[in-house]
């Protein structure tokens, strides 16, 4: 099993929801990136995404885009972004996930790129904008070096997308919460519980839900539909708030217990 598998095994146990942090690598800068990644484990994240910078992503909205341009000007490419991988790895157990669009692991090298993740530490990959009935061959490879394979599903995913996404996803499956870009809002979308109802009835594997999730009260709501709730843009504003603040680790580090507080006993004996 892997650390993605054992994590929700043991919150399911614990009877709470997974906290999953998204994070742009080399954002705000490089150091201060890397500085921060241990500091979000400690805090409570219960797994990291960390976000590979590409020059033209499909889903990131304004805050994530600014970030990834910022982090491509410091020179953050997909080797950076292993070592970073692996430095954090040294120092914590945390489940991490690259989260990347399929173009960088082309460039790579598919075999390169699963081997040299899994020798980094990394536990998944998210490709974005990878259809999964194009995904054979990054299966297969991410497969054999034990990459768990994490796909998304949108509101508009038919019943044979979600069949084919839930076949073919590791670790958990990643529900997009609403149409259109990343970003903050300030209330969940109406009809979650029922795309969540469309997930749930063809699978029992974890569902992560993400775009969108901002505060306690959110990742408390998601936490009681799924096992889990994605906050990465909020996160990624926190970051360029304050990153000229002395105390930027400390904020991050509060923002982040404040929201994994909020997963704790949601699912319990009230969860769906």
């Amino acid at each position: 099993m892997s650390r993605i598998g054992a994590r929700f095994d043991a919150l399911a146990r614990a009877g709470d929801g997974a906290l999953i942090v998204f994070v742009v690598a080399g954002h705000p800068d490089p150091a201060t990136s890397a500085e921060l990644l241990p500091a979000i484990a400690d805090a409570g994240a219960d797994i990291i995404e960390l976000g590979v910078p590409f020059s033209d992503p499909l889903a990131d909205g304004p805050v994530i885009q600014a970030a990834s341009q910022r982090a491509l000007a410091e020179g953050v490419s997909p080797v950076r972004v292993l070592e970073m991988a692996a430095a954090l790895r040294r120092v914590r157990e945390v489940p991490l996930v690259l989260m990347t669009c399929y173009n960088p692991i082309c460039q790579f090298g598919l075999e390169a790129f699963a081997e040299e993740s899994a020798g980094a530490g990394v536990d998944g990959v998210i490709v974005t904008d990878l259809p999964p009935e194009e995904a054979a061959e990054w299966v297969d490879v991410a497969r054999s070096h034990r990459l768990d394979t994490v796909f998304l599903l949108a509101p508009t995913s038919s019943h044979t997308r979600i069949e084919k996404v839930v076949d073919l996803a590791t670790g958990f499956v990643y529900c997009v919460s609403r149409m259109g870009v990343t970003g903050a809002r300030d209330e969940l979308p109406e009809d979650l519980a029922r795309l969540v109802g469309r997930i749930r009835g063809q699978t029992a594997k974890p569902v992560a839900v993400g775009f969108g999730i901002s505060r306690p009260d959110h990742v408390a709501g998601v936490c009681r539909l799924t096992e889990g709730a994605v906050v990465g843009s909020a996160m990624v504003a926190l970051m360029d708030r304050e990153q000229s603040s002395a105390g930027l680790a400390r904020k991050v580090k509060d923002f982040v217990a404040e929201l994994k507080a909020a997963t704790r006993g949601t699912r319990g004996a009230d969860a769906s």
